[in-house]
């Protein structure tokens, strides 16, 4: 029996992929959104109790990464342990799927657009309210992924770009302005840990002046 799986195709080799999972440098540059516990974040998750067997990588969770070499391009798959083997972490089950499913997403778009590059990140969140996220995703909701947008949400900012990934609870947003960064935008369910819902964005900035002037603009 497994738990929740997901799985990205990535234009570049297996080798980079696997260079991205288990460098600290990449990993500063597509894992989660600068804090200052970043780095003993990434430390704890992907080396203090993390194992390697050629190109697979098991977390100390039981999550495992796997990445294959499939028609020229790198496919990532992600299989996480079912719940039930720790009833502390399975309270926040769906809350770490869905962590997953950005951070791949992100691994993804650092390697296909800005391979090499540090970024700028900003992180905000609000629970009871998905009035931010659900105005964005209204905003694209006929666009598919691989299509253009352009659109300018209440804040006044123009966003321009490409849908980069849909998912059940999120859309992801690459962003001309930001020197072709991306915007991750995901609405929280209601559930036990959430009982009002929520919603998320994570914004990624390669342009120090755009990334000066994004918080007053999205902070929630």
């Amino acid at each position: 029996m497994t738990g929740f799986e997901y799985e990205v195709f990535i234009d570049a080799s297996p080798e980079q992929v696997w260079a991205a999972l288990r460098d600290r440098d990449q990993l500063r540059r597509w894992h989660g959104w600068h804090t200052e516990g970043l780095d003993e974040e990434i430390e704890l998750i992907y080396f203090t109790r993390a194992t390697e067997s050629g190109h697979l990588l098991t977390l100390g969770d039981g999550t495992t990464f796997t990445v294959i070499a499939k028609d020229g391009r790198a496919l990532l798959r992600m299989v996480r342990a079912p719940k039930g083997g720790n009833p502390e972490w399975d309270a926040y089950y769906e809350d770490i799927n869905e962590g997953w499913t950005t951070f791949m997403q992100q691994l993804r778009f650092a390697l296909e657009r800005h391979d090499g590059v540090d970024r700028l990140t900003h992180y905000f969140n609000h629970e009871g309210s998905t009035e931010r996220v659900g105005e964005i995703l209204e905003l694209v909701k006929d666009s598919p992924v691989g299509a253009g947008y352009d659109v300018t949400p209440a804040n006044g900012e123009r966003l321009t770009g490409q849908v980069w990934f849909r998912s059940p609870n999120q859309v992801g947003l690459t962003v001309q302005g930001w020197g072709d960064g991306l915007l991750v935008a995901g609405q929280v369910p209601v559930s036990e840990q959430h009982p009002t819902g929520g919603e998320m964005m994570v914004l990624t900035f390669f342009d120090e002046h755009a990334f000066a002037d994004a918080e007053k603009r999205w902070q929630f």
